[in-house]
């Protein structure tokens, strides 16, 4: 079999050195959108994206020189992180070919710090490919791990018999081939479950927020009377809590870390035998403020979180003085914080500096606010603040210790009830440019480009998402160390979860500054890298993956993803036909979730009498055409949506075939769209709480903000009422005979 050989050739013009280059920064200039329309970006825009990747674009020789060093990075005798699977456990080494095939030895530190070796005689490894720049090349071999390396994160060390300036340390990981697939999935079986908004769940005795005690209350009805396996959850990312900017899960300011509103204060430990808690607590001004918030009709999350901070800090006060240290939970609490490093850290400085700076001017309301000398976490005066304020670092600290534990209670709670799955996790795409995590690590993302996404049919000029978008090779460089952070942090408590667009392992957006939307293109990752660990962590964790592929999605990607496990996710709107008509149940793919909606789109009540048209209405997204050519397209849908629903004979005979006979969604009509989905042969069912009870209102508009009140709605009945007869019976036993029907019941 002939060698691949690489070959270093200069380019002769400036533009073509700019296309050379871009190629090998994994720019793609061109690209088919949704409509089929061909896109080539300009010169201009391949220079501005290299530019915002460090590459020194004012001229040809400099283009040059930058992809010589990049090229020259390949020549390294290791690549700065390499990633292998278990049954292809092999590294490649490049080598001067003027060594001549030397003697390698191989030093393996695995993650539980054993160490392995393995030694390789001259010229008994291989050349699997070659490198060549002008007269000098590199040969590089492929050399095998030792014998019996596990999966995980290690370190190799590699030395030449003889050659002592060559020896080169670097990151291995090695995964599995397939991300974790139940056993009962992986022999065909189907299950469901139902997706909730956690802010949005009312009860009697939460502060006005939905909480973790409140998630173990569903679980009871739904683990026991609708018989579902799972519950989604929305991301559950930590986030400011002002409205209305500051309220989206999809744009944390933390992937890493969790919003505290979901805390069941009264339930944390140091809460009993509280005195100056119980005391606040029973005040009538704190009393009073709970109910307003308990019967507000959307979550007020600046109060909600003042209140909760208050009781908080309340809590740690008697934390502090009676617990740590001298106990097992402030043994705990030290090896949570030891465990968490520099990630828990960063995060805690952030948030300690956050509430110092506005306190003291209430106009620094992020960080590109702050004094010049807190914009950097490494800086001296933010090492000094930490010195000063170590309590106010180890109060953020201590309510992440506290919210893991209820978040691992919530898990063990629903397999107790016998949920096999648990509960099903969001993984944001985005975190917030003026939040923690681009304080922390700036490096890691891109200056100078924003996120977005090409035209579409929602979106005719592009979507631009304002945030920036990851570095790729410092990521790589680093091990991908923060992104399987991200990973470890959303599976350590549940069974199952969903990957927002995750095309972005794949491929983002890329807009530059200075550029429209629709003018953008695409930027590629190191996607088998990223899914290759993504596997290993869903193994590890024993969390099934559901990559959200909706949009402009290659055929190509969702082979990839198929290959590697990941569920693709499928909603009813979007499953059509090339003429409009919608598919069938039994055309859905098994390796997915099928799902009702989601949080962007019309709940189905809402679709079928267009509340969501009407909202973009009233919040001024759409003008006076618009708004009817919406209503006209709509009505096209909802008679496919009856004709297909009639093909499958899930309608009684005598029901309508005319959709305009049906102004709002009926219960027969409602029914046999659930059970359309939920017949449909993919692995999972996903129903939205909203879909569950009927509600028409969607909890976020896109495009809008102050407009519409988007991440605040609560769920039209509350946990303590879901088990009354008289109120949810009717929509209990419907899905539940759903399920038991088509065999996806636990």
């Amino acid at each position: 079999m002939p060698l691949s050989q690489i070959k270093f050739e200069h380019a002769p013009s400036y533009e073509d050195a700019l296309h050379k280059a871009a190629v090998e920064w994994g720019v793609e200039r061109e690209f088919w959108d949704i409509f089929g329309n061909y896109h080539v970006a300009p010169a201009d825009t391949e220079a501005r994206i290299l530019g915002s990747l460090g590459v020194d674009v004012s001229s040809r020789d400099t283009v040059e020189e930058a992809r010589m060093r990049r090229f020259e990075q390949r020549t390294a005798v290791l690549p700065d992180t390499s990633v292998v699977t278990e049954n292809d456990q092999a590294v490649d080494i490049s080598l001067p070919a003027t060594l001549n095939a030397p003697g390698i030895h191989l030093e393996l530190m695995l993650e539980d710090r054993r160490v392995l070796s393995a030694d390789y005689a001259a010229g008994e490894i291989p050349i699997a490919s070659e490198l060549q720049r002008g007269g000098l090349r590199w040969f590089v071999y492929r050399a095998p791990l030792p014998a019996g390396t596990p999966l995980g994160y290690h370190t190799l060390r590699v030395s030449m018999e003889g050659l002592p300036s060559h020896v080169a340390e670097a990151s291995v990981i090695v995964c599995p081939e397939r991300a974790y697939l139940s056993e009962r999935l992986q022999r065909g079986g189907r299950t469901a479950g139902i997706a909730v908004t956690l802010w949005g769940l009312r009860s009697k005795r939460n502060w006005g927020c939905g909480d973790f005690t409140d998630l173990r209350a569903l679980t009871d009805w739904i683990a026991e009377d609708v018989r579902a396996s799972f519950i989604g959850l929305n991301p559950l990312h930590a986030i400011h809590n002002r409205s209305p900017y500051n309220t989206s899960p999809y744009l944390p300011l933390s992937i890493f870390y969790k919003n505290f509103i979901y805390l069941d204060v009264q339930r944390i430990p140091e809460f009993s035998g509280c005195d100056v808690a119980e005391r606040e607590l029973s005040s009538e001004a704190v009393q009073r403020e709970i109910t307003d918030l308990r019967n507000s009709e959307f979550v007020e999350y600046e109060r909600v979180s003042q209140l909760k901070k208050r009781f908080l800090k309340i809590l740690f006060d008697k934390f502090q003085q009676n617990i740590r240290g001298n106990s097992k939970r402030g043994v705990a609490f030290e090896e949570y914080c030891s465990r968490e490093g520099e990630l828990l850290e960063k995060f805690a400085l952030y948030c300690a500096l956050d509430e110092f700076l506005h306190s003291q001017d209430k106009s620094r309301w992020t960080w590109l606010d702050w004094p010049e000398e807190y914009r950097d976490p490494g800086s001296e005066a933010c090492r000094a603040f930490a010195r000063e304020h170590r309590e106010a670092l180890d109060f953020y600290k201590y309510v992440q210790f506290v919210i893991e534990e209820q978040l691992a209670e919530a898990q063990e709670y629903t397999k107790t009830k016998g949920m096999a799955i648990g509960l099903y996790h969001d993984l944001a795409l985005a975190t917030d440019s003026a939040g923690a995590d681009l304080w922390a690590y700036r490096n890691f993302y891109v200056t100078g480009c924003r996120v977005g996404s090409p035209p579409d049919a929602f979106s005719p000029k592009g979507q631009d998402w304002a945030f920036p978008p990851p570095n790729t090779i410092t990521h790589a460089e680093d091990g991908y160390r923060l992104f399987r952070a991200s990973i470890q942090k959303v599976v350590n408590y549940g069974g199952a979860l969903r990957i927002d667009h995750v095309m972005r392992l794949f491929r983002l957006f890329w807009i530059p500054d200075g550029i429209e939307a629709a003018n953008g293109v695409y930027v590629k990752d190191n996607a088998i890298d990223l899914l290759r660990i993504l596997a290993l962590e869903s193994v590890r964790s024993r969390n099934i993956v559901v990559g959200e592929d909706l949009g402009t999605v290659t055929d190509e990607m969702r082979e990839t993803l198929a290959r590697f496990g990941i569920l693709s996710y499928r909603l009813l709107y979007f499953e059509k036909r090339k003429d409009g008509s919608f598919i069938a149940s039994g055309e859905y793919p098994r390796q997915a979730l099928v799902a009702s909606t989601t949080h962007d789109l019309p709940t189905i009540a809402g679709f079928w009498t267009g509340r969501d048209i009407e909202a973009r209405r009233a919040a001024g997204l759409v003008d006076e055409n618009g708004y009817r050519a919406q209503l006209s397209d709509r009505q096209r849908e909802k008679q496919r949506m009856l004709d297909v629903l009639h093909e499958e004979r899930l309608l009684p005979e005598d029901y309508t075939r005319n959709s305009a006979d049906v102004p709002e969604l009926d219960g027969i009509l409602h029914n046999a769209v659930i059970g359309f989905l939920a017949r449909a042969p993919s692995a999972l069912l996903l129903l939205n709480q909203e879909d569950l009870t009927k509600e028409t209102e969607q909890q976020n508009l896109p495009g809008s903000t102050s407009q519409y009140p988007n991440w605040r709605r609560k769920m039209r009945f509350a946990v303590d009422e879901l088990r009354q007869p008289g109120i949810s019976r009717d929509f209990t036993a419907m899905f539940r005979n759903q399920l038991v029907r088509t065999g996806r019941a636990s």
